[in-house]
């Protein structure tokens, strides 16, 4: 008389052995650091201590907001500041695609040396076309260099260099400190304030630039809570990846012994 063949294992049974049992214990690590993970991201979504509402409407010091080569803190891109300083001359330029209330023209920007050897790349104002632009420098450069001036504005990030048309290789389109930089006089060792500072009264010949106040920001970020959604979902997938697994391997198992079977009454 054949003895009858065992049972299959069960998946239970298959997911007790040492191995499975070593893989859930990893899963549990990956897990324990994609939560942490998430964790962190939703903490940094929720600022604990936002600006106050008008906040970038009080006019503060240049040097209380931020630092030559420093980037400009989010919280403070369009804050109202201060500073006083000399405008080296020759180092008025022209920035063009420049738009005020909806109508394109040209900023006339200048450098404003705010100590021995530092500066920051100011935009003075607007010009409805070149010529404009143009004269303004003229009288900008012969009053230059002589009387210390204060200027108020709000302090902008860097636009960032643009490549200017073959057509035209001395045109700049963008507002960059470091663009500006490269055409200035007198720069050896010179320190420069990444943002530029958009100066609220324009001199005589220009039109005063246009730079409303910020929006009031949301203190909840929600980028980072949908990335703390995505930690989530990843320790989630590493259990689910520890089981498809563990059943893969019992289903192998099963058929096979299915197979063994069917040899076996054959």
């Amino acid at each position: 008389m054949t003895s009858p063949l065992p049972f299959p294992p069960t998946l239970r049974e298959v997911m007790l052995r040492g191995r499975w049992i070593g893989l859930l214990l990893l899963c549990l690590i990956v897990a324990g650091v994609f939560a942490w993970l998430g964790q962190w991201q939703l903490g940094r979504a929720i600022e604990s201590d936002p600006p106050a509402p008008g906040a970038t409407e009080e006019v503060r010091s240049l040097t209380d907001v931020v630092e030559p080569g420093e980037y400009l803190p989010e919280p403070l891109v369009g804050q109202r500041v201060e500073t006083s300083g000399v405008w080296v001359p020759d180092d008025f330029l022209v920035v063009s695609q420049r738009f005020n209330d909806d109508v394109e023209g040209y900023w006339v920007t200048g450098q404003l040396r705010v100590a021995e050897r530092t500066s920051i790349a100011v935009a003075l104002g607007w010009a409805p076309d070149r010529e404009t632009a143009n004269a303004a420098i003229e009288q900008l450069n012969a009053d230059a260099g002589a009387d210390e001036v204060t200027v108020t504005g709000r302090i902008i990030s860097d636009e960032g260099p643009a490549v200017p048309p073959r057509s035209e290789p001395d045109r700049m389109s963008r507002m960059s400190p470091a663009a500006l930089l490269s055409r200035w006089h007198d720069t050896e060792s010179l320190d420069v304030y990444r943002p530029y500072l958009a100066s609220q009264e324009a001199p005589q010949g220009l039109v005063d630039i246009s730079s409303p106040a910020p929006e009031e920001r949301s203190p909840i970020n929600w980028l980072n809570i949908f990335y703390a959604a995505e930690w989530a979902i990843f320790a989630g997938f590493a259990f689910y990846l520890w089981y498809r697994l563990a059943k893969d391997a019992w289903e192998r198992e099963v058929e096979e012994f299915e197979d063994a079977r069917g040899a076996a009454s054959a």
